[in-house]
């Protein structure tokens, strides 16, 4: 399924900007982009930022109202009051910190303060976002923000009410940071060189998840009349510079950043293909009909509310992975290198625990043209270090989470037909990935000789790392047998039946398991592990969530239960037993809870669905439809859990679709409940797939009949060929539960 790349270098007012390959007709007529609210997430633990980002790029410039502790991991807290100023990158919806790159906080009044004496309230009242632009006023220096951005660089735009010592603040010290020591020790290194009087460049390098080298050219519309650089604490050595200009009450003052992670020559050229003028509003409607045309390529019909959290969704989808090449494609590896992507452009954030689940077969279908670029970078990453990416972060690892989820993300694009990469260079990734043992996840010699991580050999997660590690070997077990290498393919196919290893039949629940194949005790199937920095043998998860964790081959999953009645029994017990959350690892992470059904965190992603290989369809009709309704809402708190880099938001995005991939690198649909009156997919060859429910209600949650182009479908399942060929999918729904899908023949 190879698509054709986006075209690049458009000429529009003076910028330079990406237009995606789909169709744009729908986009000029209708606008999408009203039905996002950039605030879903921005409350609790969701983690999101509201402020401005292009598709797929490497800035997001967004408010900062916070720095230090999970809790401000994009750095922004809707409850909060104050805001601290503006960083240029964030990530969305993670659970770990990083990025958050040059602060910069308009001031008026008194130039040297203390570093925390910089920030303003702001009413609520007048902060605003849309995609692509952020707005607000802030009350202490009486200053209206706007921002907007483009693939490398961000727009400021500034108009000073008052103009007292009209001055911005530049912190280079500022990141993210777990605790407050770390927050004024984790930069390494910091240049920085006024090049004119407009025009600040600089290097900066610092440690928080991964080591960060990014390199930036700030550019004003007016001259910097004076400077001066405020005291640094003894462990900093990141710059803070107080900026003051020449305005009257009225005045605007511009600021464009651009970043590279090669060189300030690469931040000037990216910003000199992006932005080389100071048309804040060119760039703000350019970005926003990119986000426009990427939006119309589904459309829904549905209540504003409805609407509102599948576009948002559909958008927090789309702020990563992100293109961190510059315009150039030169970028830093791995190892530090400065080399040019393959194919020209290199991705990075990959939050492949939590992504590969829906997020990537989400682009698969949606955004199929990107597909073959995020393969690329992940055996280019994979090919530096010697194992493809476990959390890719600005070309790094940073060994977060488990599992090898790269493996799938390349056998399930294989797998649907795109082939824009060297499959042989790819599976060569791929088996030494899973063969040859690699930094603190994956020990093969162990793995092999128990056919389990043994609880008492390895340091924490065995049971989940032994089942996300049994899911590759089958995902490169499939991509070898289409490929021919049927030694290879036996080999893992053999690993992939290693989670029968860890099920006790006694407790029907994936144990933990000793060397000496005993089962280790006391066993409580509620208590939580977390990760290896706090313990336990599951990761962000227990064993009721964790013995579902068999996406690859669920019939073999039912067959160790005993068959099909105690495992309905035990899938049953799921929901309805207590969602006391047990053990010393109880966390944030582990959230929207019915019953032990966990819906904030990944690994029960896939489980509403396992109704559907037993005959009770109805139940995933009806699961969906309660989770649907339950976990999403168009409110800050809107979200049960992290966003995850556009995992929670995939989630929604198709099962309110009506279907979901159980296994990603199965390339069949589960139906679940389609929350819309009707869909339409704009597919890229110019076909449209809809899905279309009759009677649909919020009481009739029930299928009676399906039709696939007319022809009665019988099953609750269909396949990815059948949404690419284009078509009709209709559902006659009712408000009880029917006899449809139940496969008689068993």
């Amino acid at each position: 399924m190879k698509r054709k790349s986006p075209v690049m270098a458009v000429a529009l007012a003076g910028l330079f900007m990406y237009t995606s390959c789909f169709p744009t007709e729908q986009a000029e007529t209708k606008d999408y982009t009203q039905y996002v609210n950039t605030f879903i997430g921005a409350a609790d633990n969701g983690h999101t930022f509201p402020g401005a980002c292009y598709p797929f790029g490497m800035i997001q410039t967004s408010p900062v109202t916070g720095a230090v502790g999970w809790r401000y991991c994009s750095e922004y807290t809707y409850q909060d009051s104050l805001i601290w100023g503006f960083t240029q990158t964030h990530l969305n919806g993670t659970g770990c910190m990083d990025l958050g790159d040059i602060l910069v906080m308009p001031v008026t009044g008194t130039r040297a303060r203390a570093w925390d004496a910089y920030r303003s309230h702001f009413p609520k009242d007048k902060e605003a976002a849309t995609p692509g632009y952020y707005t607000v006023e802030l009350s202490d220096p009486q200053v209206k923000a706007e921002l907007t951005a483009s693939i490398h660089a961000a727009l400021h735009r500034y108009t000073y009410h008052k103009a007292d010592s009209a001055s911005l603040l530049i912190d280079l010290q500022h990141g993210p940071a777990w605790r407050e020591e770390q927050y004024h020790s984790q930069v390494n290194s910091c240049e920085v060189n006024w090049e004119d009087a407009q025009t600040l460049t600089g290097h900066v390098n610092n440690t928080v998840w991964v080591d960060q080298d990014y390199f930036f050219v700030m550019k004003f519309n007016r001259p910097v009349i004076d400077s001066l650089y405020l005291p640094m604490g003894e462990t900093e050595k990141g710059k803070r510079i107080i900026a003051t200009f020449d305005l009257k009450p009225g005045d605007e003052l511009m600021m464009k950043v651009a970043l590279s992670t090669t060189s300030v020559e690469g931040a000037k050229k990216n910003l000199q293909a992006e932005i080389p003028d100071w048309n804040f509003d060119g760039v703000k409607l350019a970005t926003h009909d990119e986000w426009n045309s990427y939006l119309s390529r589904i459309d829904v019909e549905g209540t504003d509310d409805e609407k509102t959290n599948f576009y948002t969704c559909f958008y927090h989808a789309l702020i990563q992975p992100n293109q961190i090449s510059d315009v150039d494609g030169m970028y830093r590896n791995a190892a530090d290198s400065i080399v040019k992507a393959g194919t020209g452009t290199f991705y990075s954030t990959f939050s492949l625990w939590d992504t590969y689940r829906a997020a990537h077969p989400f682009y698969t279908l949606i955004i199929p043209e990107r597909v073959d670029g995020f393969v690329n970078s992940l055996i280019e990453q994979g090919e530096v270090q010697g194992f493809l990416p476990i959390w890719a972060l600005w070309g790094k690892e940073n060994y977060c989470m488990i599992g090898n989820h790269g493996v799938s993300v390349i056998a399930e694009a294989y797998r649907k037909g795109f082939r824009g990469f060297d499959a042989e260079r790819a599976f060569n990734i791929i088996k030494k990935t899973q063969t040859v043992s690699h930094p603190l996840k994956s020990n093969w010699e162990v793995y092999t000789k128990y056919g389990y991580f043994p609880t008492d050999l390895i340091k924490a997660e065995s049971v989940s790392s032994t089942l996300e590690s049994v899911y590759d070997d089958y995902a490169a077990a499939d991509m070898a047998r289409r490929m021919g290498k049927e030694e290879d393919a036996a080999y893992f196919a053999k690993r992939a039946d290693y989670y029968k290893n860890l099920f006790d039949t006694e407790t029907q629940f994936m144990r933990p398991r000793k060397a000496d194949g005993t089962w280790k005790a006391p066993f409580n199937p509620s208590a939580l592990g977390h990760s290896e920095s706090i313990g336990g043998d599951y990761t962000e998860g227990n064993a009721w969530q964790y013995t579902w964790h068999v996406q690859h081959d669920v019939p073999g999953l039912i067959r160790l239960f005993g068959g099909e009645k105690p495992f309905l029994n035990k899938l049953d017990s799921l929901f309805t037993v207590s969602s006391k959350l047990e053990g010393e690892s109880v966390s944030s992470d582990i959230s929207g809870l019915i019953g032990q059904y966990a819906h904030g965190n990944e690994p029960s992603h896939h489980i509403l669905h396992m109704y559907n290989y037993i005959d009770q369809p109805w139940k995933t009709q009806a699961l969906v439809d309660s989770v649907l309704h339950s976990q999403y809402f168009n409110a800050p708190a809107g979200i049960s859990g992290n966003e995850d880099c556009g995992q929670m938001s995939a989630w929604y995005i198709l099962n309110s679709m009506g279907f979901y991939q159980v296994c990603p690198g199965k390339p069949v649909y589960s139906i679940g409940r389609p929350l819309f009156d009707e869909t339409t997919i704009n597919l890229s060859d110019g076909k449209t797939f809809t899905i279309r429910t009759n009677n649909n209600s919020s009481e009739n949650k029930y299928i009676q009949a399906a039709r696939l182009n007319g022809n009665p479908l019988t099953e609750p399942f269909f396949t990815h060929e059948d949404i690419v060929a284009g078509g009709i999918l209709e559902f006659d729904m009712g408000s009880t539960p029917s006899k449809w899908g139940i496969n008689s023949n068993r």
